[in-house]
């Protein structure tokens, strides 16, 4: 079996960083969106927004790919909703009687921390990338 090479596109990406504005609006408009729905469905959007063509975005348009993928992932986890196992974490605690925060405290919360995750994120993938 011949061995797998990288497609011999003039543009193939030297890092798998994000590398343009429209790297960065696809990894915070697929976030936003991944908080509320669940990832898959999030990925699949966006990747059909992209131009749904799987060789183009494993090819030149890999850094978009990226961005889509750890939007939809890395945000799921801002809400309850967002994330499966964060509303089985939720629901097995209020079931043995730990107090949870509401669905917009535990929104706050993750804000709060999960924000200047990302922010911190993002710029260190655009120097990365530079």
């Amino acid at each position: 079996m011949p061995e797998q090479t990288a497609p011999s596109h003039g543009s193939w990406p030297r890092s798998s960083g994000l590398t343009t504005p429209r790297e960065i609006a696809y990894f915070w408009l697929t976030g936003v969106l991944s908080a509320f729905l669940d990832n898959a469905p999030t990925y699949l959007v966006f990747f059909e927004l992209a131009g749904g063509d799987a060789r183009e975005l494993m090819g030149p348009l890999a850094p978009t790919l990226a961005a889509i993928s750890m939007g939809a992932v890395y945000m799921g986890a801002m809400t309850y909703i967002g994330n499966a196992p964060n509303f089985m974490i939720y629901t097995i605690a209020v079931e043995r009687g730990i107090k949870m925060p509401s669905f917009f405290g535990y929104m706050l919360w993750s804000a709060v921390v999960l924000l200047p995750v990302f922010i911190l994120l993002t710029f260190v993938l655009l120097a990365r990338a530079a």
